[in-house]
Order: structure tokens, then sequence, then C-alpha cells
């Protein structure tokens, strides 16, 4: 027979509430009541793999006959000492949901063919590896994820082989502390970040155009279009969206690259985004 002791046994009582405010009325959306301390949670994980066990320990006033209560209703069993002065304490355990774990759980949802653009930089609320944990999460879920973040954002996902990552150049001239002026001289540094991981790499440069390294081996790259600069902000977010929907497509790298520049383009040259037409 296995035994567990318990001095100071708890009722953990764990209410969740939505995004907690400190000093405000919050109300709860979840509320559980167990069993618990060291030694109870032992012997319920025992009993849970079958193995049979005996806690022993000290209980005391309502809430220990409530410990002992539920301990029964689980079919662990108990030896406990009552105690006559005092009661078990009452362990509160306050969770809060926020934002971030509602996000989880509708990412839980994607798969396979799915695409999802993590894009920009994170609120100093949020973990600065919030994307690290998005992309593990996903990992091996077939899920084709579009990064354009700035140096360690975007550094940091590369092990788990973003489908797409967008630097400019100067963000691409600032990873490698190199300054790239030419298309041509983007080459090298985007096939390093393809060692590094990402599956294809598309630099945006402004007026001097646009160059992909493709994760079949292929270059592409061209000129800016002409046209009046009206609106640069926006361009780069067109062109990733561009490229994903010439993607998803054809599937081919040339198509989704021309449209990349297209909508990249016609956003600079319009007041707004780039429409269809």
């Amino acid at each position: 027979m296995i035994y567990t002791v318990t001095f100071n046994p708890s009722l953990d009582y764990i209410v969740s509430v939505e995004d907690f405010k400190l000093g405000l009325t919050n109300r709860t959306s979840s509320e559980l009541i167990l069993p618990g301390g060291k030694g109870i949670n032992v012997s319920t994980v025992l009993g849970n793999l079958g193995i049979e066990n005996t806690a022993l320990g000290f209980l005391a006033g309502f809430t220990g006959k409530e410990i002992e209560r539920r301990l029964k209703e689980m079919g662990v069993a108990s030896d406990f000492i009552e105690i006559n002065e005092g009661v078990s304490r009452i362990n509160l355990k306050l969770k809060s949901i926020d934002g971030t774990e509602k996000l989880m759980e509708k990412l839980d949802k994607l798969g396979e063919g799915d695409v999802l653009f993590l894009a920009g930089s994170i609120p100093t609320s949020m973990p600065d590896d919030m994307y690290q944990k998005i992309m593990a999460k996903l990992d091996g879920k077939g899920v084709m994820i579009v990064v354009d973040a700035t140096r360690d954002l975007l550094l940091n996902v590369l092990e788990y082989h973003p489908f797409l990552i967008k630097p400019n150049n100067h963000e691409l001239g600032e990873i490698f502390d190199v300054e790239l002026l030419t298309r041509e001289s983007v080459v090298p540094y985007a096939k390093k970040l393809q060692e590094k991981g990402a599956r294809n790499v598309l630099v945006s440069m402004a007026g001097e155009g646009a160059v992909l390294v493709a994760e079949d081996g292929s270059v592409y790259d061209t000129p800016a279009p002409k046209g009046e600069l009206k609106n640069g902000v926006g361009a780069g977010d067109s062109m990733v969206a561009g490229f994903m929907a010439g993607w998803m497509e054809k599937h081919e790298y040339r198509h989704a690259f021309h449209m990349g520049v297209a909508s990249g383009s016609a956003s600079a040259f319009s007041e707004n985004l780039a429409t269809k037409e």
C-alpha cells in the first residue's frame, strides 16, 4: 500500500475571470473547487493511474469535512486525523483569461492549407516571444505562416520555417550590419535567412523594386513600376498580401512575385491601399 502525508491540506478554490482588472468588480467565468495540498495531489494522481493509496494528514472545521467529502467522491481513500480547533485552509487561485489565451484558442483551429500572417511589432504588455509561441503551437500542422516583422522578432521565428518572410532592404541590412542598396546585393543575404530556416524571402526595396529568393532555388527581381508616389504607408504590407493572393491562385512563384510587386506599387500610387482594379 502507498501512503501520502499532507500536514496542511487545502480546499482549492479556482476561479477564472475575463481580463482581470485591479480595483474593479470582476465576475467569474468559471469556478472549480478541489481538494488540494501536495500529498493529496500525489494521492489523486496515483488514484487516476489506478494505484491504490491512502491519504493521511490533518483536517479541521467545515473545510476539512469538505476536503474529505470530495476525496471520497473522487475515489481517493483517506484516513485523516481531525483537529478540533480552527479550519483547514482555503487556497484561492485566480486565473485571468487574457486576450492572448483567447487568441491561442482561436489559432488551435488552424490546420493544413490555412495561412496565418504575423505582422508588425508586439506591444510591451505582451511577451516578446509571442510570435515564437504561436509558431511553436502550430508547428507540424501544415499552416503556412507569413512573418513581416523586424530584427529579433523575425530572426527568432526562423527555426519554425515560416513559409514567407518579408524584410525590406534596410531591415535586411541591419540584421547583417551591411548597407544594401541594389537588388543584386540583397540576394546573398536573403539566402542567409533561408539557411536559418525561412522558406521564401521577399525583400521590398521601395523605388528600387523587389527581390524574391524562393524555396525552389529560383531568384526573381524587378525594378519598381513607374508611377506617382502618393502614399508609401502600407505598400510593404500590400506586397505581402499580393504575394500570397498570387500564390493561392496558381501556386507559382513568378506569378506570386508579380502580384506582390503590383499590389505594393498600387498602394504606393494610391491615397489608400490597393484595390483589385
